[in-house]
């Protein structure tokens, strides 16, 4: 897409037409598998899982795409795809051509969840993030996802927002007792059946737990209608998730490039007529967002979210080569990813880019950050 002309896949890469930053749509499908496939010959299941694999990594240039496995944790789920985007109809998109392989035609959605990022209601300006890191949403490398839906009770509307403000308080406090856990809450209201969808990341389910048993005695936890159900996930590659649905005579892996990316791996991301000169667009690659600027007609790759404080780098203001992040004004070099100014500390991936028909490929994985 280029910025200030809308696209088929929502409004303009700028931000809305206030000028506020950008928004994203976030989308948690679960899926159930049919029993019947186990019964299908060997050879037919395999080219199927590839067949869906390189169906849903041909969105990964529209979309953050995370898979998940929930085999041997529930019953009524097998796999989850959260899936963040721009705009609704990626999601339509992704839907109709997964349901369109062959093995699609075996998967039932028996939960799905729709929501859209928000700063938060509440003032949160004493933590650790700032409320513009609420509107975006990244699946992170945690080994387990934590997910489910949200509904507030009626009463809690009826009471003064300084008397929210302050229960909200007390369980926020709680929350940054376990740094180990990742929050990430996302808006459902009017879109979907419920209020918010929360999820939470961590590589210590333990610490979730007792986050959650802590959480119960706050005094929010009493307006709470709704916080089922709830789904406990397995983060791993797409293909194999798909592997894990098991089936007799299902030893033979996927083929190693399905399972990983490789440095020397390139992905189609836009045409280069979406980057004018002077341009920015927002892609995908290797599961990041990354930035694309063109600059006097040199293109330049960047990874779009601030090391500081997560704020979209595609929005910031370019001087020469280099970039201004619009939350903090931490700047960045567009070639090699350095911090140029503070308050960022860790310099920002940068990614290689060819240009072959008309289209613009960067590498799955990108260059060894500057110091």
């Amino acid at each position: 897409m280029t910025p200030g002309r809308p696209s088929a896949d929502g409004p303009p890469n700028g931000g809305g037409a206030d000028g506020a930053p950008r928004r994203q749509f976030v989308k948690f499908s679960f899926f159930k598998l049919d029993p019947a496939w186990r019964r299908l010959p060997a050879e037919e299941r395999e080219q199927a899982k590839q067949e869906l694999c390189g169906a849903v990594e041909a969105f990964g240039g529209r979309m953050l795409i995370g898979s998940y496995s929930l085999v041997g944790i529930r019953g009524d789920a097998d796999l989850l795809l959260w899936q963040v985007a721009e705009a609704l109809e990626p999601f339509h998109e992704l839907g109709t051509a997964l349901f369109s392989t062959a093995m699609g035609s075996y998967f039932t959605t028996p939960y799905s969840y729709l929501a859209i990022t928000r700063r938060s209601m509440y003032k949160t300006s004493d933590l650790r993030e700032p409320s513009e890191s609420r509107l975006s949403i990244s699946p992170g490398t945690a080994k387990y996802l934590f997910v489910y839906p949200f509904v507030k009770t009626r009463p809690w509307y009826e009471l003064s927002k300084d008397q929210r403000q302050e229960m909200m308080t007390e369980h926020i406090t709680v929350g940054r007792k376990y740094p180990s856990v990742k929050l990430n809450t996302t808006y459902s209201y009017g879109i979907d059946d419920q209020e918010f969808v929360v999820s939470f990341e961590t590589d210590n389910p333990t610490d979730f737990l007792d986050l959650v048993m802590e959480l119960r005695e706050s005094r929010a936890s009493a307006y709470t209608l709704r916080d089922t159900p709830a789904f406990t996930c397995l983060a791993m590659p797409l293909a194999q998730a798909l592997d894990s649905l098991g089936a007799p005579g299902a030893a033979t892996p996927l083929p190693e490039e399905m399972l990983s990316n490789s440095d020397d791996r390139w992905t189609s991301v836009a045409e280069l007529s979406d980057v004018p000169e002077g341009g920015t667009t927002v892609v995908h690659a290797g599961g990041d967002q990354v930035a694309l600027f063109n600059i006097g007609g040199t293109l330049y790759a960047i990874g779009n979210r601030c090391s500081h404080a997560n704020g979209p780098l595609a929005d910031g203001k370019v001087e020469g080569t280099t970039v201004t992040c619009p939350y903090h004004a931490s700047q960045f070099d567009l070639k090699s990813g350095a911090v140029v100014e503070a308050p960022a500390q860790q310099a920002m991936p940068t990614y290689e880019i060819k240009i072959e028909g008309g289209k613009i490929h960067i590498a799955q994985q990108p260059v060894a950050a500057a110091g």
